[in-house]
């Protein structure tokens, strides 16, 4: 039975436990609960054939033959996941609302990093994860090989990288693509060099030392940071696009979001990256678009989505994007990362199957998709592109 939540509104639940979760395996078999679906349409049916009456018969079937009702029966188990820390919010606002719409099924999911969930996911530990940064072809085939089908990138969740900085005094900052480049790449020692008070001729800027936080774990976000950097500022940086840092830099490490953002925190001169969302009420740098400089949003970043076409010569149905990072189009923000739910084509155990379709195609939904921009700040995925994800995953071959 094909199951469909897309346009119900769901009533917002607390999570308990999402974040610090046991993973369990593609091939787990959660209890299915679909032995008693059926009963309550079986006697509103009963009830509304004896008296003919044609009320009765449409109040007993609002009662008991309710989709939601039907399908709360019908899925159960437990559907664990891992990956990207930078969705957390949202993922966990996720599982609040798909909980609330199937409260016999548990969703967990552990955000120990892109790395880490894509790791977990092309080794069989987890049935889906989020991350940050596509599968290469090396973690497709991977994954290919435990999926007993190609794997597939699912962009889910679009959220902008803010440039967060800890400059007491200096409430306002503009970094052009080489500025932001040449700190980063340690080139930039000082805040008060002549590239950054070129591009803030109104500010008053310290002779403080410039200290970059990097993260020291891999990670999606760094991946899409120096991904960025690498095509707006090919000269200035010129380092293996990587989710992890280069070697041959210091600054200082912190590991996954919450290790960055306390070491921009702990010292004057810092200056970091991080999702937009995990970034709360810090300062942030506007970054140079054109002849522009463009602050963070969701709007500005979805821009950059929509003006990004799919990756050439990936699998079928996979939909990884090729972001436009050197884009010069006004209210554009060219430093965003798309979060992928990365999914199997099939799955040989059922009950999994189904788990891992209809838990993304709520985030899919509008319903999803709200959900996160109201717990994280982030930019709904076009209609188009709802439509496309959906297709991808009524094709998932289950049992």
């Amino acid at each position: 039975m094909k199951l469909s939540i897309a346009r119900r509104k769901l009533a917002p639940v607390a999570v308990v436990g999402a974040a610090a979760l046991v993973l369990g395996a593609c091939g787990s078999d959660p209890d299915d609960g679909s032995d008693n679906s059926d009963d309550g349409d079986t006697t509103s049916e009963e009830e509304g054939s004896d008296d003919g009456d044609d009320t009765a018969e449409e109040d007993d079937t609002e009662a008991a033959g309710d989709d939601g009702e039907e399908m709360a029966g019908d899925l159960s188990g437990s559907l664990n996941g891992a990956g990207a820390s930078s969705q957390e919010a949202a993922v966990q606002a996720w599982i609040a609302g798909f909980q609330s719409q199937y409260p016999d099924v548990t969703v967990n999911y552990a955000p120990e990093g892109s790395g880490a969930g894509r790791e977990q996911f092309t080794s069989g530990a987890v049935p889906f994860a989020g991350t940050d940064a596509a599968l290469d072809e090396e973690e497709m085939s991977a994954a290919e090989a435990e999926c007993g089908a190609p794997a597939v990138n699912l962009p889910l969740y679009i959220d902008p990288i803010a440039v967060p900085y800890n400059l007491p005094g200096v409430d306002s900052l503009q970094l052009g693509p080489d500025t932001l480049a040449g700190i980063f790449n340690e080139e930039i020692t000082e805040w008060n060099d002549p590239a950054i008070a070129e591009d803030n001729p109104d500010a008053e800027l310290p002779d403080t030392q410039i200290t970059p936080v990097h993260r020291s774990d891999e990670s999606g976000t760094t991946e899409n940071f120096v991904e960025y950097l690498a095509a707006a500022s090919p000269d200035v940086w010129t380092h293996e696009v990587s989710g992890d840092w280069p070697s041959d830099l210091s600054g200082e490490a912190g590991a996954q979001t919450p290790g960055v953002l306390q070491a921009v925190d702990a010292a004057e001169g810092t200056i970091g990256y991080t999702s937009a969302a995990a970034a709360g009420d810090r300062t942030t740098a506007a970054i140079g678009v054109g002849d522009e400089f463009v602050e963070y949003s969701a709007e500005a970043a979805a821009a950059v989505v929509e003006n990004s076409p799919l990756v050439e010569g990936r699998a079928d149905n996979d939909l990884a994007l090729e972001l436009a990072r050197d884009t010069t189009e006004s209210g554009n923000y060219p430093i965003v990362l798309v979060s992928y739910t990365v999914v199997c084509t099939a799955y040989a155990d059922e009950a999994t199957g189904n788990l891992v379709k209809e838990f993304a195609s709520y985030v899919a939904s509008d319903e999803g998709q709200q959900a996160a921009a109201d717990a994280a700040g982030s930019a709904p995925i076009s209609p188009e592109m709802q439509t496309q994800v959906q297709t991808v995953l009524d094709s998932i071959e289950v049992g």
